[in-house]
C-alpha cells in the first residue's frame, strides 16, 4: 500500500501529517510500535513489525522487557526501512487513568526519538486497537500531546511527525485531530 497523506500542517520547524499507510514501510528514522508491557510481538502492528523487520527486533525487545505503561524504549529496526523501532506501552482501556498514560507514552516516544537524534517519526494510534481505547478520543489525545511536546521543545530536531494508520477510519481521525 502506497502511503496517502490525508492532512498536513506545520508547527514550528516540524511538518505533521496524517497518513493512511503501512507503518512497516514508512521511510522515517523511527517508527513507534504500540507495544504491551512484555514487548511480545504476537499480533497487530507489533507482529507485523517483527514479520517484516526480522526476529532481531523481538530478541532485542526481550532484553528490555518489562516496560511500564506510559514508557517507551528503542530497538533496532532489523530489515525495516526505518533505523529504529520505539516501543511505546499505552494503557488498556478500563484500567484507569488512561488518558494520562496515553499522553505519557506519546511524550516518552518523542523523548526517545530525540535521544536517538531521529528527525522523522511515524506514530500509530497507540492503545486504540486490541487495548480498546476509543479511537476518536485516542487519536485526538495523541495529536494534542505531540503538539504540546513540540511546543515545549521548540529546539528539537524533529522535522517530520507522521500519524500513521493502516485503516482509513483511524487515519481520518488523525486528519480531523490535525485540523482542530
Amino acid at each position: 500500500m502506497e502511503p496517502e497523506v490525508l492532512d498536513r500542517s506545520r508547527l514550528g520547524g516540524c511538518t505533521l501529517e496524517a497518513v493512511l499507510g503501512d507503518m512497516t514501510v514508512e521511510q522515517v528514522d523511527a517508527i513507534v510500535n504500540a507495544a504491551n508491557t512484555s514487548l511480545l510481538h504476537g499480533g497487530g502492528l507489533a507482529g507485523a513489525i517483527v514479520v517484516r523487520g526480522g526476529d532481531v527486533i523481538q530478541e532485542e525487545s526481550n532484553q528490555l522487557a518489562p516496560v511500564p505503561v506510559g514508557s517507551a524504549v528503542p530497538t533496532s529496526a532489523g530489515r525495516l526501512p526505518a533505523r529504529w523501532v520505539i516501543h511505546a506501552v499505552g494503557p488498556v482501556w478500563g484500567e484507569g487513568d488512561e488518558e494520562a498514560l496515553l499522553r505519557a507514552a506519546v511524550r516518552s516516544s518523542l523523548d526517545v526519538a530525540v535521544s536517538l537524534e531521529a528527525r522523522s517519526i511515524s506514530l500509530p494510534a497507540i492503545s486504540t486497537g486490541i487495548f480498546g481505547y476509543p479511537k476518536r478520543e485516542g487519536t485526538a489525545a495523541i495529536v494534542d500531546e505531540a503538539r504540546r511536546w513540540l511546543h515545549a521543545h521548540p529546539d528539537s530536531r524533529i522535522e517530520r511527525l507522521r500519524f500513521t494508520a493502516f485503516d482509513r477510519e483511524t487515519a481520518g481521525l488523525f486528519a480531523a485531530a490535525l485540523q482542530d
